[in-house]
């Protein structure tokens, strides 16, 4: 699906989500936009000659779920009409730069070239360092997650945070929820956006510095020459001809100079004026060959990535509350939870509960493969061995603890670790109450004993990135988890 319905859907999904209560949208609401979505699915699978997918039914079933509200609630149909992100910068930022770049060497004396020209010097040298930045992010392995900041991405991403007053409890609260989300699932499209932009803005301000030489030299007599406190004639010469050296070798029919040239252009030679076209050919020619038209292929592929995410938006449709709509028009597959339990070895009847707990987390459906226990204090990597966790077929991975264990940084908190830097779709944390409630039955105080212990691991996992979800395998009735709600994943950073 496109941006604009992965949006919407995303959208849908967040209020749904936050009405539990169902005060928003009632029962019947959600299953008449379900009934109605399959039907036009189906309607425009049959014009297209193909078959119903589970993109057409939620698009068609967000549009009416988003139809209804509107209608009721005028605040949402206002949120709904304003555009999100700031689209205005894309365009601003590159034509402000072409204007900043042609005022830029109006700074300079505008009756003569300087050959050590301080702003042209500047433009060349900090792309070519751009450059080697690049070249060196793509050669070095690690996290490439670019030089923007979050706070910046969020502001592109969705724009101005306020929402609508006079909104439902509920509603609101899925409102804040969908801005959040949105701007962690569309991270990436915005990072390519602001790549484009950005590299469309510096080959700009190259272009419109470049301008600004020609333009001046359309109304004003050129002197070329140079001046230096610590450079000599030789040293200005080698400069010049390491930097002129692409177009020298490109452009055959451009002026090259030799360093009695340099020598008599410096300025306190009192040498003849000698005019700047040569120079203005050579530093135009330069900067358009060594920053325009790199940055102008730079932004090309920032583009065409751009676009490409934007007709086929990344939206993960394994979420447990996709899964459960597809399986309302019967294109759902069974999901599979990976359970990877940890100095914790589980009997007939908790392997029982495990199954339990998969189908409340991921449908009826749900199968669990259960991995060997990983040994108190062993290494991750000799226990799992080497490579990623995010197989094909796995929807959900999740690590298994008891609550009775005490968190351990080195061990435990080693675990989750390796967990997280081998599986890109995140991992979920069970906690397991049943022993703990076992051996504490009938004594005084356990239900505060259990309460502590579980805020003690929840602080622990969210110090260590994941999120965690308690649950009794002996009896899973007693932590019941929402279908469609799945199991709690690491926080949208």
């Amino acid at each position: 699906m496109n941006e604009q319905v992965a949006r919407r859907v995303v959208l849908v999904r967040s209020i749904e989500s936050a009405d539990t209560a169902h005060e928003v949208l009632s029962e019947d609401d959600r299953k008449y936009a379900s009934r109605s979505a399959r039907e036009l699915a189906a309607w425009q699978a049959a014009d297209s000659k193909s078959a119903a997918t589970q993109d057409h039914f939620l698009q068609q079933r967000s549009d009416q779920v988003l139809k209804r509200l509107a209608e009721r609630i005028p605040a949402f149909a206002t949120f709904q009409k304003r555009g999100l992100g700031l689209h205005g910068v894309w365009l601003a930022l590159p034509l402000l730069a072409l204007v900043a770049g042609f005022l830029l060497d109006r700074i300079a004396d505008p009756h003569r070239v300087d050959l050590l020209s301080a702003p042209l010097l500047f433009i060349i040298g900090w792309n070519l360092l751009v450059y080697l930045v690049l070249l060196v992010r793509a050669v070095i392995p690690g996290r490439k997650t670019g030089w923007a900041r979050p706070g910046l991405l969020h502001r592109l991403s969705v724009g101005k945070a306020a929402l609508p007053r006079k909104l439902p409890g509920p509603l609101s609260r899925g409102l804040a929820n969908f801005l959040e989300e949105w701007a962690v699932l569309s991270e990436p499209l915005t990072r390519a956006r602001l790549s484009r932009t950005v590299h469309l803005s510096a080959a700009a301000f190259a272009l419109g510095a470049v301008l600004s030489l020609y333009w001046r030299g359309l109304l004003t007599q050129y002197v070329a020459g140079w001046e230096s406190t610590f450079l000599d004639a030789g040293q200005v010469h080698t400069l010049l001809s390491w930097l002129f050296l692409p177009v020298l070798t490109l452009i055959p029919y451009l002026q090259g100079f030799s360093l009695a040239e340099i020598e008599a252009l410096r300025f306190s030679a009192r040498t003849p004026a000698v005019g700047g076209e040569r120079w203005v050919h050579l530093y135009g020619a330069t900067i358009l060959l060594l920053v325009v038209l790199p940055r102008l292929l730079l932004a090309l592929f920032a583009a065409l990535r751009a676009r490409r995410l934007a007709r086929r938006f990344p939206l993960e449709l394994e979420h447990p509350y996709f899964r459960r709509l597809a399986d309302s028009i019967g294109a759902g597959t069974a999901a599979t939870l990976r359970v990877l339990p940890y100095s914790f070895t589980l009997d007939e009847a908790r392997d029982r509960g495990l199954w339990t707990v998969a189908a409340m987390a991921l449908g009826a459906q749900a199968r669990v493969l259960l991995r060997p226990t990983v040994p108190y204090g062993e290494e991750p990597k000799e226990a799992l061995g080497e490579g990623s966790l995010d197989e094909a077929g796995v929807t959900v991975t999740a690590a298994l603890f008891s609550l009775s264990a005490t968190p351990e940084k080195e061990n435990h908190g080693a675990f989750l670790d390796y967990l997280g830097r081998h599986s890109k779709r995140g991992v979920a944390v069970l906690l397991d109450e049943s022993s703990l409630v076992e051996r504490g039955a009938g004594q005084a105080g356990l239900e505060a004993r259990i309460t502590e212990r579980i805020a003690l691991w929840r602080q622990f996992c969210s110090f260590h990135g994941v999120a965690a979800t308690v649950v009794n395998l002996l009896d899973p009735a007693k932590r019941p988890i929402e279908l469609g709600a799945g199991l709690a994943l690491p926080e949208l950073r």
